[in-house]
């Protein structure tokens, strides 16, 4: 029964940290800085939330993919494009 709780914190754990991963990506999409070095946050960003999942791959099997699928799709988008760009365009 432990080991199972224990499973299940940890699944919720990685998937805590994918959704934290992909804000931070979506955060550098809006961010200050641009061109190599907004680029090379955004591939970490990602490269992590590969590894992350690779994780949560070796816990739940082939499950992995809609569980990430699923938290991903449940986040708030935080790349809006604020109001002014969207009336210049």
């Amino acid at each position: 029964m432990l080991e199972e709780q224990e499973h299940r914190s940890e699944v919720a754990h990685l998937l805590t940290r994918i959704s934290e991963e992909y804000e931070a990506a979506q955060r550098g999409l809006t961010g200050l800085s641009y061109g190599t070095s907004q680029h090379a946050f955004i591939t970490a960003r990602m490269e992590q939330m590969s590894d992350l999942q690779s994780q949560l791959h070796d816990l739940v099997g082939d499950a992995a993919i809609p569980m990430v699928a699923e938290q991903l799709n449940a986040h708030p988008d935080t790349a809006q494009v604020p109001e002014e760009e969207r009336r210049e365009g």
